[in-house]
């Protein structure tokens, strides 16, 4: 070993084992690293919380459509039993108590449907609910259908109207429930009762 050379050895390892203290530009690109950082993480919780608002918006939007065109189908569906009702009325004439007893009756003629298809409520996907009147305080008789559901309509207003539409339509504004949305049928008889003064109606009523 050449004289001095174990100095320099111990020297070395001395050297190596030692820490380099930062220098004051380390220690500006370490905290400007850390700003990064922050702005980078605080950018990606916004850009969440945005993307969030926007999903739960759209999805609101779309809810609002397709509540929407279950109102609409249901009130082609309420009417197609109004409809169904009528004709099986109508189907003898000169039979004007004839009136269904179930939704089954405007099946059981083996020659005539009076309803292309047992309809489904839309809100709910269940049967509708039947509506029932009392004829001459015995009989229950079917007049008409409605939803079981107490959701509120977002349709409140500006319901079809015109010569061809049914007029029932306009007793259905402002109403706080699908189930008050009631699909009834009126007889030429009955609708005639409605002209009547209040007093000759309760001496005439025959539905409860």
């Amino acid at each position: 070993m050449m004289p001095g050379e174990h100095g320099m050895n111990t020297q070395g390892a001395e050297g190596k084992g030692q820490r380099r203290k930062p220098t004051p530009r380390t220690m500006r690109y370490a905290l400007c690293a850390m700003r990064r950082s922050g702005f980078t993480y605080i950018a990606l919780l916004t850009a969440i919380v945005i993307i969030g608002i926007s999903l739960a918006a759209a999805g609101k939007y779309w809810s609002n459509i397709l509540q929407r065109e279950k109102e609409e189908e249901l009130l082609f569906r309420g009417n197609q039993y109004v409809l169904a009702i009528e004709r099986y009325s109508k189907a003898i004439p000169g039979l004007q108590s004839r009136a269904p007893s179930s939704i089954d009756d405007l099946f059981s003629d083996s020659s005539k449907h009076y309803l292309r298809r047992k309809y489904k409520d839309p809100i709910t996907g269940e049967d509708f609910v039947e509506i029932f009147t009392i004829i001459g305080g015995q009989t229950k008789k079917l007049t008409g259908v409605k939803s079981s559901s107490d959701k509120e309509p977002i349709k409140q207003s500006n319901f079809p109207s015109g010569p061809n539409e049914p007029q029932y339509f306009k007793d259905f504004e402002g109403k706080k429930k699908y189930s008050d949305w009631q699909f009834v049928y009126q007889s030429q008889q009955a609708q005639q009762q409605l002209l009547l003064p209040k007093s000759q109606q309760q001496q005439q009523e025959q539905t409860h």
